[in-house]
């Protein structure tokens, strides 16, 4: 028997039941109903809402509940939800005293109740993944200072860089990422229990004492909003949608890497897989799989969006499809992050290939001008002298660090001994020593700092 016919003649039809039933979704939120529901019980009791004795009791069957589904004594089944299991049960275990928790609340504040409390746990996961997959990339990093590679603009080369350099940049999106997620907890982190179904209750309830039980920052305001906002459920999807390019980004540049074409990376036997039919393959399934699962994260993202673009105030049926994109979201990039800070480490860098990158496809040349500028050329010029410069060494089959002294001053007086030495991979790495830059001393000096910040978050 449902909690709410008691204006109803006949029963739900059995379609429209299982229709409407969302346990097999939202039972996993069983620990965070049990949470508010002893915040509520405990509330009710100390504002004398109800007898004091009866509160402990349902306080303490609430917990048992709780011991009972951890344990597998209790089996979460036969119910249109997972708020009203858990209300049936300890009806079944209390009698009329379990018919008392309700009081004061609706199931419109105590689902957005349980998923917020939810979402914030899932948040604090999320980023201690985060943490992990920086601290991974920084260990690397510090043992490739002196990794030599290009670096891309448009997939064309154009100047030399680092393994650590490129690593650092995705350091720094992670950092982002745990930023945006940290700030999108504070929003997360209001208590809506309270609003009721839409209007609050006439119980003398004291809405602070349950944020207090519940570590909540503050209480929502507009009991209206209390129950029908998701932004706090979009935000989150919106910043889990941006971790996931960013992993993209990065699966993108190892399976690329990994091709025979650019032999960057060798591919660990542990996380790639062999083809059925080719007997030389070694497949990057894993980074495929996370760049695959990037559009099912932006997917959750646009059913909230699309779910909440034309909903009324305030409860809606709809509402109830929120809980399916926000688990697929956060289980999602869960995943792709544990399995991406695993694989990180088993890559072997094939150091020479890299190096010989770096110094092919003419990326002195920015230096080259930049020499001739520090010479007393204006750049525009420079930048004419040294594109001539790349043209001879195209026709001639030469690269810039090939040519002799006698051949840069064809193109201008001004080219000296020591522009040999600039044009050195190393050499023009390490004279890029400013904040953000690719030198050695530089990059090692934002690895320690990005430690102490991730220490910090701890």
């Amino acid at each position: 028997m449902k909690m709410w016919t008691g204006r109803f003649k006949s029963a739900l039809d059995e379609q429209a039941d299982a229709f409407n039933r969302s346990l097999p979704i939202d039972k996993r939120l069983y620990k965070h109903d049990i949470m508010g529901s002893i915040a509520h019980a405990t509330m009710l009791g100390e504002c004398g809402i109800i007898p004091q004795n009866e509160a402990d009791a349902i306080c303490r069957s609430l917990s048992d509940i709780f011991y009972d589904i951890n344990n597998g004594k209790l089996k979460i089944s036969d119910a249109e939800d997972i708020h009203m299991f858990v209300e049936e049960e300890l009806t079944n275990r209390l009698g009329q005293i379990g018919k008392k928790l309700h009081t004061g609340r609706s199931r419109n504040d105590q689902v957005a109740l349980d998923v917020r409390l939810y979402m914030r746990d899932a948040v604090t996961d999320i980023i201690s993944l985060l943490k992990d997959l920086t601290k991974t990339l920084c260990d690397i990093a510090e043992k490739h200072t002196g990794t030599y590679m290009p670096a891309y603009t448009h997939m064309q080369k154009a100047q030399p860089t680092t393994l650590a350099h490129h690593l650092g940049a995705y350091c720094e999106m992670l950092l982002r990422d745990i930023d945006r997620l940290s700030d999108c907890r504070k929003r997360i982190n209001v208590l809506p229990l309270g609003s009721g179904a839409c209007t609050t209750t006439t119980y003398p309830i004291n809405r602070n004492r349950v944020a207090q039980l519940l570590d909540f920052s503050s209480v929502s305001q507009n009991s209206l909003d209390g129950v029908s906002d998701r932004d706090f459920a979009i935000e989150f999807t919106a910043a889990c949608s941006i971790i996931m390019m960013h992993l993209s980004r990065f699966n993108e540049e190892i399976i690329y890497w990994a091709s025979d074409e650019f032999g960057f990376v060798t591919l660990s036997d542990e996380f790639s897989t062999g083809s059925s039919i080719m007997p030389q393959k070694k497949n990057p399934d894993m980074n495929e799989l996370i760049r695959g699962k990037t559009g099912r994260v932006y997917g959750d993202l646009v059913t909230l969006l699309t779910l909440m673009k034309g909903l009324p105030l305030a409860y809606n049926k709809d509402m109830q499809e929120d809980k399916e994109a926000v688990f697929d979201c956060e289980d999602t990039v869960k995943t792709c992050l544990s399995i991406f800070t695993a694989l990180l480490p088993s890559l072997t860098f094939n150091v020479d290939i890299m190096y010989k990158g770096a110094s092919g496809g003419y990326t002195a040349a920015t230096d080259c001008a930049d020499y001739l500028v520090k010479k007393g050329m204006p750049f525009r010029d420079a930048h004419k002298v040294i594109g001539q410069m790349v043209g001879y060494c195209c026709d001639s089959g030469k690269t810039l660090d090939s040519l002799s002294i006698a051949e840069y001053k064809q193109f201008s007086e001004m080219f000296e001994n020591d522009i040999l030495k600039t044009v050195a991979v190393a050499d023009m790495v390490d004279s890029r020593k400013i904040t953000g830059g690719p030198a050695k001393k530089t990059v090692l000096s934002r690895i320690n700092k990005i430690r102490k910040q991730l220490s910090l978050l701890d």
